[in-house]
Protein backbone atom coordinates (compact mmCIF):
# COMPACT_ATOMS: atom_id res chain seq x y z
CA UNK A 1 0.00 0.00 0.00
CA UNK A 2 2.83 2.40 0.84
CA UNK A 3 4.49 1.72 -2.53
CA UNK A 4 1.17 2.23 -4.30
CA UNK A 5 0.73 5.58 -2.58
CA UNK A 6 4.28 6.61 -3.47
CA UNK A 7 3.66 5.60 -7.07
CA UNK A 8 0.42 7.58 -7.27
CA UNK A 9 1.88 10.75 -5.78
CA UNK A 10 5.07 10.49 -7.83
CA UNK A 11 3.15 9.78 -11.03
CA UNK A 12 0.91 12.82 -10.56
CA UNK A 13 3.93 14.99 -9.82
CA UNK A 14 5.81 13.66 -12.88
CA UNK A 15 2.84 14.28 -15.12
CA UNK A 16 2.57 17.79 -13.71
CA UNK A 17 6.24 18.36 -14.52
CA UNK A 18 6.03 16.96 -18.03
CA UNK A 19 2.80 18.66 -19.16
CA UNK A 20 3.55 21.33 -21.82
CA UNK A 21 3.85 24.79 -20.33
CA UNK A 22 1.09 26.18 -22.51
CA UNK A 23 -1.42 23.86 -20.76
CA UNK A 24 -0.35 24.64 -17.20
CA UNK A 25 -1.93 28.10 -16.84
CA UNK A 26 -5.36 26.65 -17.61
CA UNK A 27 -5.15 24.34 -14.59
CA UNK A 28 -3.46 26.79 -12.24
CA UNK A 29 -0.09 24.97 -12.05
CA UNK A 30 3.38 26.50 -11.89
CA UNK A 31 5.97 25.68 -14.54
CA UNK A 32 8.82 23.73 -12.95
CA UNK A 33 12.51 23.95 -13.90
CA UNK A 34 14.01 21.11 -15.91
CA UNK A 35 15.90 19.60 -12.96
CA UNK A 36 12.69 19.33 -10.94
CA UNK A 37 10.81 17.74 -13.80
CA UNK A 38 13.50 15.12 -14.31
CA UNK A 39 13.70 14.42 -10.57
CA UNK A 40 9.95 13.87 -10.33
CA UNK A 41 10.01 11.66 -13.39
CA UNK A 42 12.76 9.58 -11.77
CA UNK A 43 10.73 9.27 -8.57
CA UNK A 44 7.72 8.10 -10.56
CA UNK A 45 9.81 5.42 -12.25
CA UNK A 46 11.25 4.36 -8.89
CA UNK A 47 7.71 4.04 -7.55
CA UNK A 48 6.76 1.81 -10.44
CA UNK A 49 9.82 -0.37 -9.85
CA UNK A 50 9.06 -0.59 -6.10
CA UNK A 51 5.48 -1.62 -6.71
CA UNK A 52 6.66 -4.23 -9.18
CA UNK A 53 9.08 -5.70 -6.66
CA UNK A 54 6.38 -5.86 -3.98
CA UNK A 55 4.06 -7.74 -6.31
CA UNK A 56 6.78 -10.14 -7.45
CA UNK A 57 8.09 -10.89 -3.94
CA UNK A 58 4.62 -11.19 -2.42
CA UNK A 59 1.57 -12.59 -4.21
CA UNK A 60 3.43 -13.58 -7.36
CA UNK A 61 6.11 -15.54 -5.47
CA UNK A 62 3.51 -17.43 -3.35
CA UNK A 63 1.47 -18.26 -6.44
CA UNK A 64 4.51 -19.61 -8.26
CA UNK A 65 5.37 -21.70 -5.17
CA UNK A 66 1.88 -23.20 -5.17
CA UNK A 67 0.67 -21.31 -2.06
CA UNK A 68 -2.62 -19.59 -2.75
CA UNK A 69 -2.91 -17.98 0.70
CA UNK A 70 -0.51 -16.77 3.43
CA UNK A 71 0.24 -19.10 6.39
CA UNK A 72 -2.33 -19.10 9.18
CA UNK A 73 -1.45 -18.59 12.89
CA UNK A 74 -1.94 -22.30 13.54
CA UNK A 75 0.44 -23.25 10.69
CA UNK A 76 3.07 -20.82 11.96
CA UNK A 77 2.87 -22.34 15.52
CA UNK A 78 3.59 -25.77 14.00
CA UNK A 79 6.93 -24.58 12.60
CA UNK A 80 10.04 -25.77 14.45
CA UNK A 81 12.69 -23.41 15.76
CA UNK A 82 14.94 -24.34 12.87
CA UNK A 83 12.16 -23.64 10.37
CA UNK A 84 11.51 -20.26 11.94
CA UNK A 85 15.19 -19.30 11.84
CA UNK A 86 15.47 -20.39 8.19
CA UNK A 87 12.31 -18.43 7.33
CA UNK A 88 13.68 -15.28 9.01
CA UNK A 89 17.06 -15.66 7.25
CA UNK A 90 15.37 -16.29 3.89
CA UNK A 91 13.27 -13.17 4.40
CA UNK A 92 16.33 -11.11 5.32
CA UNK A 93 18.20 -12.40 2.24
CA UNK A 94 15.24 -11.67 -0.03
CA UNK A 95 14.84 -8.15 1.34
CA UNK A 96 18.57 -7.50 0.98
CA UNK A 97 18.58 -8.72 -2.62
CA UNK A 98 15.47 -6.66 -3.36
CA UNK A 99 17.04 -3.53 -1.90
CA UNK A 100 20.22 -4.14 -3.88
CA UNK A 101 18.21 -4.69 -7.07
CA UNK A 102 16.19 -1.56 -6.43
CA UNK A 103 19.35 0.49 -5.96
CA UNK A 104 20.85 -0.93 -9.16
CA UNK A 105 17.67 -0.31 -11.14
CA UNK A 106 17.33 3.19 -9.71
CA UNK A 107 20.93 3.91 -10.62
CA UNK A 108 20.37 2.72 -14.18
CA UNK A 109 17.20 4.81 -14.49
CA UNK A 110 18.81 7.98 -13.17
CA UNK A 111 21.93 7.40 -15.30
CA UNK A 112 19.77 6.98 -18.40
CA UNK A 113 17.80 10.11 -17.57
CA UNK A 114 21.02 11.99 -16.93
CA UNK A 115 22.48 10.94 -20.28
CA UNK A 116 19.27 11.89 -22.08
CA UNK A 117 19.18 15.26 -20.34
CA UNK A 118 22.83 15.83 -21.22
CA UNK A 119 22.10 15.02 -24.86
CA UNK A 120 19.22 17.50 -24.85
CA UNK A 121 21.39 20.14 -23.26
CA UNK A 122 24.10 19.51 -25.85
CA UNK A 123 21.56 19.83 -28.67
CA UNK A 124 20.32 23.11 -27.22
CA UNK A 125 23.90 24.36 -26.99
CA UNK A 126 24.59 23.37 -30.59
CA UNK A 127 21.44 25.14 -31.78
CA UNK A 128 22.56 28.22 -29.92
CA UNK A 129 25.95 28.07 -31.63
CA UNK A 130 24.25 27.66 -35.03
CA UNK A 131 22.06 30.69 -34.32
CA UNK A 132 25.14 32.75 -33.42
CA UNK A 133 26.91 31.64 -36.60
CA UNK A 134 23.84 32.46 -38.69
CA UNK A 135 23.50 35.92 -37.14
CA UNK A 136 27.16 36.70 -37.74
CA UNK A 137 27.02 35.46 -41.35
CA UNK A 138 23.96 37.64 -42.05
CA UNK A 139 25.77 40.64 -40.61
CA UNK A 140 28.70 39.91 -42.91
CA UNK A 141 26.39 39.53 -45.90
CA UNK A 142 24.90 42.94 -45.21
CA UNK A 143 28.26 44.71 -45.01
CA UNK A 144 28.28 47.14 -47.94
CA UNK A 145 31.78 48.49 -47.27
CA UNK A 146 33.86 45.33 -47.74
CA UNK A 147 33.56 42.77 -50.54
CA UNK A 148 35.76 40.35 -48.59
CA UNK A 149 33.40 40.46 -45.63
CA UNK A 150 30.39 39.77 -47.86
CA UNK A 151 32.15 36.84 -49.51
CA UNK A 152 32.99 35.48 -46.06
CA UNK A 153 29.31 35.71 -45.13
CA UNK A 154 28.23 33.86 -48.30
CA UNK A 155 30.60 30.95 -47.76
CA UNK A 156 29.82 30.88 -44.04
CA UNK A 157 26.14 30.44 -44.90
CA UNK A 158 27.01 27.62 -47.30
CA UNK A 159 28.91 25.82 -44.54
CA UNK A 160 26.06 26.42 -42.10
CA UNK A 161 23.54 24.95 -44.56
CA UNK A 162 25.61 21.77 -44.68
CA UNK A 163 25.93 21.62 -40.87
CA UNK A 164 22.27 22.36 -40.13
CA UNK A 165 19.79 20.68 -42.51
CA UNK A 166 16.86 22.28 -40.66
CA UNK A 167 18.11 25.72 -41.72
CA UNK A 168 18.91 24.67 -45.30
CA UNK A 169 15.93 26.30 -46.97
CA UNK A 170 16.15 29.52 -44.95
CA UNK A 171 19.80 29.97 -45.86
CA UNK A 172 19.29 29.48 -49.58
CA UNK A 173 16.23 31.72 -49.52
CA UNK A 174 18.47 34.40 -48.03
CA UNK A 175 21.14 33.90 -50.70
CA UNK A 176 18.54 33.95 -53.47
CA UNK A 177 17.06 37.17 -52.07
CA UNK A 178 20.57 38.64 -51.89
CA UNK A 179 21.15 38.02 -55.60
CA UNK A 180 17.74 39.41 -56.55
CA UNK A 181 18.04 42.54 -54.42
CA UNK A 182 21.64 43.39 -55.27
CA UNK A 183 21.73 42.72 -59.00
CA UNK A 184 21.60 45.78 -61.31
CA UNK A 185 18.31 47.68 -61.32
CA UNK A 186 16.06 47.19 -64.40
CA UNK A 187 16.78 50.71 -65.63
CA UNK A 188 20.53 50.14 -65.38
CA UNK A 189 22.45 49.19 -68.49
CA UNK A 190 24.34 45.98 -67.80
CA UNK A 191 27.86 45.59 -69.10
CA UNK A 192 29.93 42.57 -68.26
CA UNK A 193 29.41 39.67 -65.86
CA UNK A 194 27.77 39.94 -62.41
CA UNK A 195 29.55 41.49 -59.43
CA UNK A 196 31.88 39.15 -57.56
CA UNK A 197 29.57 38.70 -54.56
CA UNK A 198 26.51 38.08 -56.78
CA UNK A 199 28.46 35.48 -58.76
CA UNK A 200 29.65 33.85 -55.53
CA UNK A 201 26.07 33.60 -54.22
CA UNK A 202 24.88 32.09 -57.53
CA UNK A 203 27.73 29.58 -57.46
CA UNK A 204 26.83 28.50 -53.93
CA UNK A 205 23.15 28.18 -54.89
CA UNK A 206 24.05 26.15 -57.97
CA UNK A 207 26.10 23.57 -56.08
CA UNK A 208 23.69 22.90 -53.22
CA UNK A 209 22.40 19.39 -52.42
CA UNK A 210 20.49 17.73 -55.20
CA UNK A 211 17.49 16.70 -53.10
CA UNK A 212 16.56 20.17 -51.89
CA UNK A 213 13.82 22.64 -52.78
CA UNK A 214 13.62 24.93 -55.80
CA UNK A 215 15.10 28.41 -55.40
CA UNK A 216 13.33 31.64 -56.28
CA UNK A 217 15.42 33.72 -58.68
CA UNK A 218 12.53 35.53 -60.33
CA UNK A 219 13.59 38.42 -62.60
CA UNK A 220 17.27 37.87 -61.76
CA UNK A 221 19.52 40.12 -63.87
CA UNK A 222 22.78 38.24 -64.26
CA UNK A 223 23.92 38.22 -67.91
CA UNK A 224 27.20 36.40 -68.54
CA UNK A 225 26.88 34.63 -65.18
CA UNK A 226 28.88 31.44 -64.76
CA UNK A 227 26.34 28.70 -63.97
CA UNK A 228 28.04 25.81 -65.69
CA UNK A 229 26.87 22.52 -64.16
CA UNK A 230 24.57 24.34 -61.72
CA UNK A 231 21.66 22.49 -60.14
CA UNK A 232 18.64 24.69 -60.79
CA UNK A 233 15.97 22.03 -61.19
CA UNK A 234 12.54 23.55 -60.57
CA UNK A 235 14.03 27.01 -60.01
CA UNK A 236 11.88 30.06 -60.66
CA UNK A 237 13.76 32.10 -63.25
CA UNK A 238 10.77 33.75 -64.88
CA UNK A 239 11.67 37.06 -66.62
CA UNK A 240 15.33 36.52 -65.73
CA UNK A 241 18.07 38.06 -67.83
CA UNK A 242 20.67 35.34 -68.42
CA UNK A 243 21.82 36.48 -71.82
CA UNK A 244 25.29 35.22 -72.58
CA UNK A 245 25.33 33.15 -69.38
CA UNK A 246 27.31 29.92 -69.22
CA UNK A 247 24.71 27.22 -68.52
CA UNK A 248 26.52 24.24 -70.02
CA UNK A 249 25.57 20.96 -68.32
CA UNK A 250 23.24 22.86 -66.00
CA UNK A 251 20.19 21.03 -64.69
CA UNK A 252 17.19 23.23 -65.48
CA UNK A 253 14.64 20.44 -65.59
CA UNK A 254 11.22 21.67 -64.50
CA UNK A 255 12.48 25.23 -64.11
CA UNK A 256 10.29 28.24 -64.84
CA UNK A 257 12.02 30.28 -67.54
CA UNK A 258 8.99 31.97 -69.05
CA UNK A 259 9.90 35.25 -70.76
CA UNK A 260 13.54 34.74 -69.75
CA UNK A 261 16.29 36.27 -71.87
CA UNK A 262 18.63 33.44 -72.88
CA UNK A 263 20.06 35.01 -76.01
CA UNK A 264 23.63 33.95 -76.48
CA UNK A 265 23.54 31.65 -73.48
CA UNK A 266 25.74 28.55 -73.61
CA UNK A 267 23.31 25.65 -73.18
CA UNK A 268 25.42 22.75 -74.43
CA UNK A 269 24.53 19.66 -72.43
CA UNK A 270 21.95 21.51 -70.34
CA UNK A 271 18.87 19.60 -69.19
CA UNK A 272 15.76 21.59 -70.14
CA UNK A 273 13.25 18.77 -69.86
CA UNK A 274 9.80 19.87 -68.64
CA UNK A 275 11.05 23.44 -68.48
CA UNK A 276 8.68 26.36 -69.04
CA UNK A 277 10.26 28.40 -71.82
CA UNK A 278 7.08 30.12 -72.95
CA UNK A 279 7.92 33.48 -74.45
CA UNK A 280 11.62 33.08 -73.71
CA UNK A 281 14.29 34.60 -75.96
CA UNK A 282 16.60 31.71 -76.74
CA UNK A 283 20.09 31.29 -78.08
CA UNK A 284 20.34 30.47 -81.77
CA UNK A 285 21.82 27.02 -81.12
CA UNK A 286 19.95 24.25 -79.27
CA UNK A 287 21.79 21.34 -80.88
CA UNK A 288 21.29 17.98 -79.12
CA UNK A 289 19.33 19.75 -76.40
CA UNK A 290 17.03 17.82 -74.05
CA UNK A 291 13.74 19.70 -74.35
CA UNK A 292 11.40 16.78 -73.73
CA UNK A 293 8.14 17.95 -72.21
CA UNK A 294 9.29 21.58 -72.30
CA UNK A 295 6.81 24.42 -72.73
CA UNK A 296 7.86 26.39 -75.82
CA UNK A 297 4.45 27.77 -76.70
CA UNK A 298 4.52 31.06 -78.63
CA UNK A 299 8.32 31.06 -78.43
CA UNK A 300 10.38 32.67 -81.18
CA UNK A 301 12.52 29.84 -82.60
CA UNK A 302 13.17 31.36 -86.02
CA UNK A 303 16.26 29.97 -87.75
CA UNK A 304 17.03 27.98 -84.61
CA UNK A 305 19.55 25.14 -84.86
CA UNK A 306 17.57 22.24 -83.36
CA UNK A 307 19.58 19.42 -84.87
CA UNK A 308 19.26 16.29 -82.76
CA UNK A 309 17.15 18.07 -80.16
CA UNK A 310 14.92 15.94 -77.94
CA UNK A 311 11.47 17.52 -78.27
CA UNK A 312 9.43 14.50 -77.21
CA UNK A 313 6.10 15.70 -75.83
CA UNK A 314 7.17 19.35 -76.01
CA UNK A 315 4.53 22.07 -76.17
CA UNK A 316 5.25 24.09 -79.33
CA UNK A 317 1.78 25.52 -79.81
CA UNK A 318 2.01 28.80 -81.71
CA UNK A 319 5.82 28.66 -81.79
CA UNK A 320 7.63 30.46 -84.61
CA UNK A 321 9.91 27.85 -86.22
CA UNK A 322 10.44 29.57 -89.54
CA UNK A 323 13.73 28.40 -91.06
CA UNK A 324 14.60 26.16 -88.11
CA UNK A 325 16.93 23.21 -88.68
CA UNK A 326 15.19 20.04 -87.45
CA UNK A 327 17.68 17.48 -88.74
CA UNK A 328 17.59 14.46 -86.42
CA UNK A 329 15.22 16.19 -84.00
CA UNK A 330 12.77 13.94 -82.15
CA UNK A 331 9.28 15.44 -82.34
CA UNK A 332 7.36 12.39 -81.12
CA UNK A 333 4.22 13.55 -79.35
CA UNK A 334 5.15 17.23 -79.70
CA UNK A 335 2.23 19.65 -79.99
CA UNK A 336 2.71 21.86 -83.05
CA UNK A 337 -0.83 23.22 -83.21
CA UNK A 338 -0.71 26.73 -84.66
CA UNK A 339 3.08 26.59 -85.06
CA UNK A 340 4.74 28.25 -88.05
CA UNK A 341 7.00 25.67 -89.75
CA UNK A 342 7.54 27.44 -93.04
CA UNK A 343 11.00 26.99 -94.44
CA UNK A 344 12.15 24.37 -91.87
CA UNK A 345 14.94 22.05 -92.95
CA UNK A 346 15.92 18.53 -91.99
CA UNK A 347 12.35 17.16 -91.87
CA UNK A 348 9.55 17.11 -94.40
CA UNK A 349 5.94 17.99 -93.69
CA UNK A 350 4.99 14.33 -93.94
CA UNK A 351 7.69 13.30 -91.45
CA UNK A 352 6.60 15.95 -88.99
CA UNK A 353 2.91 15.08 -89.24
CA UNK A 354 3.71 11.37 -88.81
CA UNK A 355 5.10 11.86 -85.29
CA UNK A 356 3.84 15.23 -84.01
CA UNK A 357 0.42 16.69 -83.34
CA UNK A 358 -0.63 19.36 -85.86
CA UNK A 359 -3.90 21.04 -86.78
CA UNK A 360 -5.40 23.18 -89.50
CA UNK A 361 -3.63 26.27 -88.17
CA UNK A 362 -0.15 24.72 -88.40
CA UNK A 363 1.77 26.38 -91.21
CA UNK A 364 4.12 24.48 -93.52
Amino acid sequence: MISLAVLTVSGVAALTALVPSRVLPSVGLTVLPDWARWSLAGLALSGVVSLGLVVLLGPAARRLAGERYPLTDEERRQLSVTDRIEAVNATRQTLLQSATGLVVIGGVVFTALGLWYTAQTLDTTQQGQITDRYTKAIEQLGNRQSLDVRLGGIYALERLAADSPRDHRTIYDVLAAFTREHDPAPETEITGPPATDIQAALTVIGRRDRDTFAVDLTALRAPEADLGGAYLSGANLGNANLSGADLHNANLSGADLHNADLRGAKLIGANLSNTDLGGASLTDVLTNMNLSGANLSNTDLRNMDLRGANLIGANLRGANLIGANLSGANLSGADLSGADLRGVTGMTQAQIQAVAETDATTKF
